[in-house]
């Protein structure tokens, strides 16, 4: 069955209309370059849902701000900018049914990553690019559910590397990223920045993370 085409969502003909109308808590949708990680320097579209199952002291979101917008929106904002890439990040993104919103960007051409703590699994085949960035160091008692993906990013805070034995053989790609914090100072930052160094070049299966946009002062 296909369905009549929407000017403002692409006019892709065979959009269904249930996938258009769901709904979405997001923070904000904003064109910027990946700071850190694997795709550093790359430009994407960030979609920044609200909601978070965790609240980790270095968090620089307020997940509890946000509006309800519907896929149909959400698709007339992502296609105002050139790029081709998109970042579902949070909060915590998997708390939300990203099928529906999924299916829509595929089908023009996104190529879809995410950022999540991994405690909520992610169905095969809906993304090109997972990014597990787990928080077990400040939640003991949380499960990793995710426990496959492209990118591990494990921000460091101290905690020992070994609690990571059972997790790094599920990702490609390994990263290790100084906890930066707003309100410390420069020297404060750098001494974790050091402290964060040292640590990879002891551990070479890791590399090193770090958020580059926040130097540059932008999103």
């Amino acid at each position: 069955m296909t369905y009549a085409p929407c000017e403002r969502a692409g006019n892709a003909p065979t959009d269904d209309p249930g996938d258009l109308a769901t709904k979405y808590n997001i923070v904000e949708i904003f064109h910027s370059v990946q700071g850190e990680g694997f795709h550093n320097g790359i430009p994407h579209v960030f979609i920044r849902f609200g909601r978070c199952n965790l609240r980790c002291e270095w968090c620089d979101t307020n997940f509890d701000e946000y509006e309800s917008m519907n896929a149909l929106d959400i698709l007339g904002e992502v296609m105002k900018y050139p790029s081709k890439r998109i970042i579902f990040t949070g909060g915590e993104p998997m708390l939300n049914d990203l099928w529906p919103l999924s299916r829509l960007l595929k089908r023009r051409g996104y190529h879809l990553s995410i950022e999540s703590n991994g405690t909520v699994e992610i169905p095969e085949g809906m993304l090109d690019w997972i990014c597990i960035s787990p928080k077990d160091q400040v939640y003991p008692n949380i499960t990793i559910k995710q426990r496959t993906g492209d990118e591990l990013k494990c921000v460091y805070v101290g905690q020992p590397l070994s609690l990571y034995d059972d997790l790094v053989a599920g990702f490609r790609h390994h990263f290790l990223q100084p906890c930066y914090d707003e309100h410390a100072s420069v020297e404060e930052n750098g001494r974790a920045f050091a402290i964060t160094e040292a640590v990879v070049k002891e551990h070479t299966t890791w590399r090193l993370s770090l958020q580059t946009h926040k130097w540059m002062g932008i999103l």
